[in-house]
């Protein structure tokens, strides 16, 4: 067994993998400083292998959660604890795209791993949740589900950064948190014919939004009403994290503004739909892109 400060000297970086999935902000732009653009891709390209394992295609529940059950065992096979080269198993093969440049990159780069399986539980989280048809019963519970599926993402990066105050790590967990929300009240109209229920019990009773209404996804008033307020919730959060921006030099920096602004700009189209998230995804495109980086100067 290794550890990383016994690790060899870690192969050349493996290129990063081509970022293909439609997302509300820049994903290892040209922005992002260009020594962590692998690790940074190699990241991304782990938790959007294990969504779509979670989420994409026609599989069981069941056999979703052995595929998950088989990823973290890909990973933990390539953990700062694992041989080097890794034991081969299936895992190794079937997902050798996705662990070889992550491997470098905890070795390179001594990733906190624990990081990683927190996305993982949260997957493994939301099929249980959909198999159930299970609802979150407060704002408590789904920031919960946030803290594991959204926060470890900006806790990576800025561990990257060489940022580790107190500070910069609770105002990255409310950006994360902001943007995980934000994709939740854009993606009403998809998530719920799905079986994935993120609008919680006590907003809806709190609104009047009745299950048959969710269901169904209607937009009534009391569901234009609770998305409103979701939205303006998730907008506060997000201008509080923004913060972290100033904390982050360099380009960096500066791509971090343009994530802040993306999640904002979308809140932006939820808001000129009037909140109809029950019955339309609004979309960042093109055009939105010089309003972003106009607002990202005057962060």
């Amino acid at each position: 067994m290794h550890d990383l400060a016994t690790l060899p000297p870690a192969p050349a970086s493996p290129a990063p993998v081509a970022i293909q999935h439609y997302e509300n902000f820049p994903v290892a732009s040209l922005l992002c400083p260009a020594h962590l653009r692998s690790p940074i891709s190699a990241i991304y390209h782990f938790a959007r292998t294990a969504d779509d394992l979670a989420d994409e295609g026609d599989a069981t529940p069941a056999q979703r959660l052995q595929d998950l059950h088989d990823y973290r065992q890909g990973l933990n096979a390539h953990g700062p604890q694992a041989h080097n080269p890794p034991t081969q198993t299936p895992s190794n093969a079937r997902w050798a795209a996705v662990f070889d440049p992550l491997q470098h990159a905890i070795a390179t780069h001594q990733l906190p791993v624990q990081l990683l399986n927190d996305l993982l539980d949260a997957f493994v989280q939301d099929i249980e949740k959909s198999r159930d048809r299970a609802t979150y019963a407060n704002e408590t519970e789904l920031l919960d589900y946030c803290r594991r599926s959204a926060n470890p993402v900006g806790r990576l990066l800025l561990h990257l950064y060489g940022v580790s105050s107190p500070e910069a790590l609770a105002h990255s967990d409310d950006i994360c948190s902001a943007l995980q929300l934000i994709n939740f009240w854009q993606d009403v109209s998809v998530d719920v014919p799905r079986g994935r229920y993120y609008l919680t019990q006590e907003d809806c009773t709190r609104f009047g939004v009745t299950q048959a209404d969710m269901l169904a996804c209607r937009q009534t008033q009391n569901a234009t009403n609770l998305i409103a307020a979701c939205a303006h919730s998730a907008r506060a959060r997000m201008l509080k994290g923004s913060q972290l921006v100033h904390l982050i030099p360099g380009r960096a920096g500066w791509e971090l503004r343009l994530v802040v602004q993306g999640g904002l700009r979308i809140l932006d189209k939820i808001e000129a739909l009037h909140f109809a998230t029950f019955t339309t995804r609004p979309t960042v495109r093109w055009w939105d892109v010089p309003v972003m980086l106009w607002r990202a100067l005057w962060m």
